[in-house]
């Protein structure tokens, strides 16, 4: 099966203020977030990508075209790249959930803890590895294929497929326009790299 990269959208004023998004329209990346997406497509340019996907929303369709252009590739939109549901939270300061009893809860049991009118953390976490995997059935094993998503439906990738408790995902850090690495093998993934940022280097496998 083939290696996975996975790429959190770049900045956007949500994140810059610290406010939950989540599917809520009309939230583009910022100047910030728009010179990330280029940096990726710099870095990425030249790299044996086979296919590129994304979320379908705005932030991540954005982040996804720069490295589409710089590829020669379409951008895929995949409904199960999708950011988590959270309901009643979208448009909500994180500050003000800090002060609530139920935000313990989202940090410390996520795997009890659904969101007001939204998914649950195991919806999500179900939802895009079942996603990455009917993707990596597409492909062949050498092949390597790039999924621009969110950050929680990345952090719940990883750590499933890792067999790392659902509840310990909130200690990983997916930064903004970062790129980690799944390989998928026939008996189980690989982590190969974590939360790279595209200001740095960034050590493509070869094809």
């Amino acid at each position: 099966m083939p290696i996975i990269l996975l790429i959190r959208h770049g900045e956007t004023d949500y994140v810059k203020k610290g406010i939950l998004a989540g599917r809520l329209p009309g939230v583009p990346l910022n100047e910030h977030g728009r010179a990330q997406a280029q940096k990726l497509a710099e870095k990425l340019t030249g790299a044996p990508i086979k296919a590129l996907y994304s979320s379908p929303i705005e932030r991540a369709v954005q982040t996804a075209e720069p490295i589409g252009a710089a590829l020669g590739l379409p951008v895929i939109q995949r409904q199960g790249l999708i950011e988590t549901e959270i309901g009643e939270w979208m448009d909500v300061p994180v500050k003000k959930l800090n002060r609530t009893k139920v935000w313990k809860k989202v940090q410390g049991a996520p795997a009890i803890f659904r969101f007001p009118g939204g998914e649950s953390f195991a919806d999500t976490q179900h939802r895009i590895t079942a996603e990455l995997v009917a993707l990596s059935s597409q492909h062949e094993p050498k092949d390597i294929i790039a999924c621009v998503s969110h950050a929680d439906p990345i952090k719940l990738a990883i750590t499933y497929f890792l067999g790392v408790p659902l509840d310990l995902f909130q200690r990983m850090q997916i930064s903004t326009a970062s790129i980690s690495f799944l390989h998928m093998g026939e008996f189980g993934a690989q982590l190969v790299a974590l939360n790279l940022n595209a200001d740095g280097s960034i050590p493509l496998p070869k094809a």
